[in-house]
């Protein structure tokens, strides 16, 4: 539209003409909108809000005398408020490039001013310290042209051909070399020991794959050997089943001979043993008996003989006293008392052969041999020996 004027994002829009501007200023700013500016009667201008550079190559004098060449460089722009604006436009819109000029002088002069309170190894070591006081000290003038500073970088900083700078860094140089050398040595050492270890790892790995190898033509070898004495072992498998199967039916035929020997040989040798021991056991009891039975009879035949033969001892004993000269005392009762010795005299010869002839002969037949009564009755005079071995005495029976 005819006299209407939009400034851009990045400018400010100064007219002219008419109504002053904040402060008494000659112009009125507007931002961000637009203004109907009338022609003829309003001057418009644009002043550039954008981002502008300023470079600053100054020599300078440290502290300890020495020169060093200080290279910077600013980051500034006109500030967003309405009186950075004014101020700005009232110093720099009819040539906007010389606020680049004034900002380096500007930031020159107050970068010779702090180098000088600083030492060389300061400047060097401590450069964000730097910047920062020299914007703290340019701030203000800064702020009274409208300019605003974004950041200052110290790019370079120079002895020339002093030598400082590179004297202050050679220990540094030789400690760092010394920690390169000692970094490439343990980078050499440890690429060498992982050269070993890869080599170790492969000798390893071809020794295990060896070994796998040769275990698997093991397994291999013994699986071929183990099929080819697959049809021997089974044919020796079957033999040996059949050597046991015939084993145990010889084992069983043996084993049923032997009980038909025990039954056809053994049973009926033992019946016959045991019927000859019975009939031996039934001779020798029936050859018992009749020992016993012939011994009793001997011993009633002997008791018979001998009871015959007793008036015969009794007659005997009866001659040995037919010379004594005998006195009996006591009439009857003396005569029966020589009447009862004599017979009691013929009863213990009785005994005395009896046990003499007790012991049946060798034949078993009973026989005995002649008994001698006179032998065990003795000769007369044996029997008068009261009279002190006179025998014609007279006897007294007291």
């Amino acid at each position: 539209m005819f006299g209407y004027r939009v400034p851009a994002p990045d400018e400010a829009m100064l007219i002219s003409g008419g109504r002053r501007g904040l402060g008494g200023a000659p112009f009125r700013v507007v931002t961000g909108h637009g203004k109907f500016v009338l022609p003829i009667f309003r001057k418009t201008r644009f002043l550039t809000l954008s981002m502008c550079e300023a470079e600053v190559v100054e020599h300078c004098v440290t502290r300890q005398g020495i020169a060093l060449k200080v290279r910077a460089v600013i980051a500034f722009k006109v500030g967003n408020d309405k009186e950075s604006i004014v101020n700005a436009g009232q110093r720099f819109l009819s040539d906007q490039d010389q606020m680049s000029v004034l900002t380096g002088r500007i930031f020159a002069g107050h970068l010779r001013s702090i180098i000088g309170s600083m030492t060389v190894e300061e400047i060097v070591t401590e450069r964000q310290k730097l910047a920062t006081e020299v914007l703290d000290t340019s701030k203000s003038e800064m702020a009274k042209i409208g300019l605003h500073v974004d950041s200052l970088q110290i790019q370079s900083i120079d002895d020339g051909e002093t030598g400082y700078i590179d004297a202050m860094s050679a220990p540094h140089k030789a400690a760092i070399q010394r920690q390169a050398q000692i970094a490439q040595a343990q980078a050499t050492q440890a690429s060498a020991e992982a050269e070993q270890e890869a080599a170790r790892n492969q000798a390893e790995y071809a020794r295990q794959t060896a070994i796998v190898q040769a275990q698997y033509s093991a397994e291999v070898e013994r699986a071929q050997a183990k099929a080819a004495q697959a049809g021997p072992l089974a044919e020796a498998h079957a033999q040996q089943e059949v050597l046991d199967a015939r084993t145990e039916l010889a084992e069983r035929a043996a084993q049923l001979r032997q009980q038909e020997l025990v039954a056809e040989v053994v049973k009926p040798a033992e019946a016959d043993a045991e019927r000859i021991r019975v009939l031996a056991l039934a001779e020798a009891e029936r050859m018992k008996i009749q020992a016993e039975a012939a011994a009793s009879y001997d011993r009633v035949a002997l008791d018979r003989m001998l009871i015959d033969q007793l008036p015969l001892i009794v007659k005997e004993a009866a001659t040995g006293l037919s010379g004594a000269n005998v006195n009996v005392l006591n009439g009857a009762d003396g005569l029966g008392e020589i009447a009862a010795g004599l017979v009691g005299q013929g009863l213990t010869i009785l005994d005395s052969v009896r046990n003499s002839l007790g012991t049946p002969t060798a034949q078993g037949q009973g026989e005995h041999e002649p008994v001698d009564i006179k032998r065990y009755l003795g000769a007369p005079a044996d029997r008068s020996r009261a009279d002190g071995g006179k025998g014609d005495g007279p006897v007294e029976i007291q």
